[in-house]
Order: C-alpha cells, then structure tokens, then sequence
C-alpha cells in the first residue's frame, strides 16, 4: 500500500480558535463579521480541517483576537 501524500494527511498544526474566541467571549460569527472570512472557512479551520490559509487572514484573525500567529496555531507533539 502507498502511503498518502503529506498534504492529504494530519499536517500536525492544531488551530487553538476555539480557545482563543472562549477566551474573548466572542463568537465565530462575529470574528467573521469583523475578519471578512466566511463562517465556514473559519469553521474548517477551527476544526484543523483547513489545508492552508492566507497570510492576509492569518494576519487579519491575529489582530481582531489580539494574539501572535504562535497562539492560534501550534504544532501537535
């Protein structure tokens, strides 16, 4: 059996959102309303579904929760 590619599979990165928007009191559809993402994309990368992400929403979602990129996204051990 071949393995799958990499990018197929978990890539190891856990997105913290969930935390994060607990943290705040705020909801995914508010930091929707104010990053300018859909609610589903923002879901499938609260659910570590999302295969890659935009620096410009990476950037945008960091300045809305107040955090650093290191807050939102950390590497699974």
């Amino acid at each position: 059996m071949t393995p799958a590619p990499a990018e197929e599979g978990p890539s190891g990165i856990h997105c913290r959102l969930d935390e994060l928007l607990d943290a705040r009191s705020m909801t995914l559809t508010r930091l929707s309303e104010l990053v300018g993402v859909s609610v589903v994309n923002l879901s499938v990368l609260k659910n570590d579904r999302a295969r890659a992400i935009r620096y410009s929403t990476l950037a945008a979602i960091c300045r809305v929760l107040e955090c650093e990129v290191g807050d939102l996204l950390v590497v699974e051990r």
